[in-house]
């Protein structure tokens, strides 16, 4: 029995979420907090397995309370919230970065058409998450020189002139993951950086303005034919495949998703692989399943540089960890040690 702490200055929403938790026989809720301060001590008081977590709440807030909880109790938090602008919905990934492990938005009422699919998206992300059994917090970067990490010791390593492109894929822990890489490579990057990160439909705007903020890098949302530049990162929007066509441009796709999943990683390193075999890199980082660590294999039989983020610091080993027992991953890195080897490869 997985049991659930629900956290929301609504009543309503409360008994809402509660009511949809409980319909799952393997979902206890177990508590019902109305703001941050709460929470904090019904954690410590009750012990739950899993917390879902309202952003915008009086006296302490969800950010807040994730880095009470993160500290004092350990446990996986799923943020819940119910909005959509960007600017507000970038707020929730400070709390990702505190430790959240999923983000999602609220079902809506029982008489809209996409209230079932979202209600079963909570009941899943709840099971999921319950499985995750340590969460890692990631500080924010300093702003002085970072200590160097490990470097790719490559037989024959690429000289920077020769990568073209670099391929990014994250799912479950994936923002702070991200944000911890793009902060620490120079802004003055000569190639382009393609990302496809599993969220929660609604959200990935929001991704975007946090990154923004946070990195210094200039983010999109990738259009279709959309040459890419050197120095900017590119996203898949809600519901579309991105690869990268030969001439460097943008390739959107509405195609069937890929292990369960659209935008997939797979179809990225996929495309990656085929037109530009050895002058591209391909990064697999946390996340579950296995979406795209046979294309990662794929991109490294071409002569890709690879990487798979190590299991001590992701949240999910899943997908990095299919990866690695491919061979798919040249180097198995932590994040720090990821953005230390990108800049060495594709730098000036």
């Amino acid at each position: 029995m997985i049991r659930v702490l629900i956290v929301d200055d609504s009543l309503v929403a409360r008994e809402f979420l509660q009511h949809i938790l409980s319909s799952d026989p393997d979902i206890q809720v177990v508590g019902m907090a109305r703001d941050g301060d709460e929470a904090v001590q019904m954690v410590l008081k009750i012990k739950p397995d899993v917390v879902t977590m309202d952003i915008h709440m009086p006296k302490m807030d969800g950010y807040q309370a994730i880095r009470k909880i993160m500290e004092t109790h350990p446990l996986p938090v799923i943020i819940v919230s119910s909005s959509w602008d960007p600017q507000e919905v970038s707020k929730t990934f400070r709390a990702m970065e505190a430790g959240a492990v999923a983000a999602l938005v609220k079902p809506q009422g029982m008489g809209h058409p996409d209230h079932a699919s979202a209600a079963a998206e909570l009941v899943q992300t709840v099971k999921l998450m319950s499985e995750v059994k340590v969460v890692r917090r990631w500080a924010r970067p300093s702003r002085g020189p970072t200590a160097p990490g490990p470097q790719p010791r490559l037989s024959s390593r690429p000289r920077p002139s020769e990568i073209s492109i670099i391929a990014l894929g994250a799912s479950t822990g994936g923002p702070p993951v991200l944000q911890a890489i793009l902060s620490r490579l120079p802004k003055d990057l000569p190639v382009p950086i393609v990302v496809v990160q599993h969220i929660a439909q609604g959200f990935v705007q929001g991704l975007l303005e946090w990154l923004k903020q946070t990195t210094g890098f200039p983010m999109h949302l990738a259009a279709h034919g959309e040459r890419l530049l050197p120095g900017h990162v590119y996203f898949a929007p809600d519901g579309r495949h991105i690869g990268v066509e030969a001439d460097g441009r943008a390739l959107l796709s509405i195609d069937p998703p890929e292990n369960g999943l659209r935008p997939s990683v797979s179809f990225l390193f996929r495309s990656v692989a085929r037109n530009f075999g050895s002058k591209a890199i391909g990064v697999l980082l946390t996340g579950m399943g296995r979406d795209g660590a046979e294309e990662l294999r794929l991109m490294r039989d071409r002569g890709a540089v690879t990487f798979a983020q190590d299991q001590a610091s992701s949240v999910v080993h899943g997908m990095p960890g299919e990866a690695i027992k491919l061979e798919a991953a040249v180097h198995v890195l932590p994040p720090e040690a990821i953005a230390e080897s990108l800049q060495d490869l594709a730098g000036k």
